[in-house]
């Protein structure tokens, strides 16, 4: 099963971050970037068959594309502000990951606009 992959991975990474944090401490965080990119590349097939599978959904039902779209984006935006908070707070940067989350939901809120503005125009269409 591919998750035993994942998991194999990522106790791999793990087992080596503590070595270098042993050999090099100022090494640590680059290999744990390092291997969180080589994680998130293997996952990336993943990524595109989910976003295949959303291409079949929206071209059978007829659902708006672009609403679609910004959905995808704010649960983009949401994976990519938790990796990198994450990274963050293991290098032992816990002010910097919060000012990266503040900034997550911020750009969600922004990327989420005419979402919002299309609700209140059905619920003014309503009343």
């Amino acid at each position: 099963m591919e998750i035993f992959k994942i998991v194999a991975l990522g106790i791999l990474i793990c087992i080596v971050i503590i070595i270098v944090k042993q050999i090099k401490p100022e090494f640590a965080i680059l290999v744990l970037i390092a291997g969180s990119v080589v994680m998130l590349c293997y996952l990336f097939n993943y990524f595109t068959n989910i976003l295949g599978v959303f291409d079949k959904i929206i071209s059978k039902t007829g659902i708006n594309a672009e609403l679609f779209a910004i959905i995808l984006k704010i649960v983009g935006i949401g994976y990519l502000i938790e990796f990198a908070a994450n990274i963050c707070t293991d290098s032992g940067n816990p002010a910097i990951a919060d000012k990266i989350v503040l900034g997550g939901k911020l750009m969600i809120l922004t990327v989420s606009m005419p979402i919002i503005t299309n609700l209140l125009n059905i619920i003014v269409e309503l009343l």
